[in-house]
């Protein structure tokens, strides 16, 4: 048993890494959840949200005009994806669920179901509330594989980010064209560690438990109401003297007793109240899931939490010079993956625009939810993506290099930059050459050497020391991941002065 970082000799741990470093044998509880894929603004996640609505939207369709035969045929493709390592299976990844039986009993539960004729049921997550049979690993195993077509792509671009053998002519499995409204097999390349395939899972898009939640729906939406309505009718019972106290107190047992909890009860209950269950849906919408932080993704895959100090020796050690330009760029890049995660995401290296003739270092995708990163969306200044050049130079940065960076910038792909460098002869002088770029409408870069990137580790170090437990707490707030970065904000505020 060996995770795909020690499979493949990589040299990183997770906190470096973007995609989740599974076992390549045996499996990871954490469950593919597609309520963190619709709040991915880049194209890669926007296609995978087309796909998860389109297939949906021809699965409900059929079961609306009673077309069973279309419906067994959309949900009978489905299959367990043992590729991507993720889930509950015991042991090696195998066979616990999504097969064509199972498919198609799936298809016959929708089929049957009230809620999917009403309307109620909208969209994949929903399922998981009023189908009997289905919960978050069955949602999380049909999510991948509808978007199987991006993970490919995903996977290969991951492959070729750290070098790791892609087989030949290896079986895609289905693959859902949301423009055809059809599943297509075919070949593709992919790692096959031991023979056996392998699908790397973005971790921004992994969760422990799923966003939309039966449990938390019951508890907190529809047992009130029904409590509301069962005071309501005790009141009208009651005589004028204790009507006139104005209140009745109906435990959430005695609902329980009346009601039931199970999953058929609250699929009956919500369908005679469906606008229960649509306000909890638009609540859920309104409210952005947070990813797993590098603590609970260590805390599940028993995993170690990444080591700030020692990623920044790693910079720190490489000397200066075009010799060691790229041991440079990877450090760099290895350091901002774990610092910046979960707000910057997708990480990529010598990414190519202009047709090929321009380059970009580094590129990470903006998936942040608060902090920094979300300051930069909400005051207007374009970062859908962030740029990050790495100039590992002996002799001082002057204006080409900033003029490179902010050349890379447009509309379109962002309009912030970091420009990574050892150090500056004079500092202050260079920064004002960043605040006039900035004034000027060419973009927004903030110049970080050596010295600025120990402040930034030592802010991390800060944000995620632990906090004192409250042992009589019993809620305690969960650990949330960094997003704030001080330095950052001090350098943005120096460009607007």
């Amino acid at each position: 048993m060996a995770r795909v970082s020690e499979y493949y000799n990589l040299g990183r741990t997770q906190g470096t890494l973007d995609f989740v470093d599974v076992d390549t044998v045996n499996d990871i509880r954490v469950y593919v959840d597609p309520g963190l894929i619709r709040y991915l603004e880049d194209d890669w996640g926007k296609q995978c949200l087309k796909m998860l609505e389109t297939f949906f939207d021809s699965v409900l369709d059929s079961v609306r005009s009673n077309d069973k035969r279309r419906t067994v045929s959309l949900l009978s493709q489905l299959r367990e994806p043992n590729e991507t390592h993720l889930g509950i299976s015991r042991g090696a990844s195998a066979g616990r669920g999504f097969g064509t039986k199972m498919g198609a009993a799936f298809a016959e539960k929708l089929a049957e179901s009230e809620a999917a004729r009403t309307g109620l049921i909208q969209d994949l997550e929903d399922t998981a509330f009023f189908i009997d049979g289905v919960d978050m690993d069955i949602v999380s195993d049909i999510t991948t594989n509808i978007i199987r077509g991006p993970l490919i792509i995903y996977t290969q671009q991951m492959a070729e980010l750290f070098g790791i053998p892609l087989e030949q002519d290896v079986v895609s499995g289905p693959v859902w064209n949301p423009n055809t409204l059809e599943w297509e097999n075919g070949f593709t390349e992919l790692p096959t560690p031991d023979g056996n395939k392998l699908l790397l899972v973005p971790k921004m898009i992994v969760r422990r438990s799923m966003h939309m939640n039966r449990s938390e729906y019951y508890r907190h939406h529809l047992v009130p109401v029904l409590q509301e309505e069962e005071a309501k009718i005790a009141l009208r019972g009651l005589t004028d003297t204790v009507r006139s106290r104005g209140k009745v107190a109906v435990t959430k047992k005695q609902i329980k007793e009346k009601y039931g909890s199970t999953k058929p009860d609250v699929t009956r209950e919500s369908l005679k109240r469906p606008s229960v269950y649509e306000h909890y849906r638009a609540i859920k919408r309104e409210i952005p899931p947070q990813p797993l932080s590098h603590r609970e993704l260590s805390d599940t895959a028993d995993s170690p939490m990444p080591d700030y100090e020692q990623l920044l020796q790693a910079v720190l050690d490489v000397p200066p010079g075009k010799p060691d330009a790229t041991r440079y760029h990877d450090a760099v890049e290895s350091l901002l993956t774990a610092i910046f995660y979960p707000s910057l995401s997708m990480s990529d290296k010598e990414t190519e625009i202009h047709d090929g003739r321009k380059r970009i270092d580094i590129s990470y995708t903006n998936t942040a939810r608060d902090g920094f990163f979300k300051y930069l969306i909400r005051h207007r200044i374009q970062s859908r993506y962030v740029f990050v050049e790495c100039k590992n130079y002996g002799k001082d940065v002057t204006n080409p290099e900033l003029d490179q960076l902010s050349s890379r910038f447009s509309t379109l792909r962002g309009e912030f930059g970091i420009l990574a460098c050892r150090a500056f002869k004079d500092k202050e002088l260079f920064l004002r050459r960043c605040r006039d770029t900035a004034r000027d409408g060419r973009g927004y870069v903030i110049a970080l050497d050596d010295e600025d990137l120990k402040r930034l580790v030592a802010d991390v170090l800060a944000a995620v020391k632990p906090a004192p437990v409250d042992l009589d707490d019993p809620d305690p707030a969960p650990v949330r991941p960094v997003s704030d970065y001080p330095l950052l904000h001090e350098r943005l505020k120096q460009l607007h002065g």
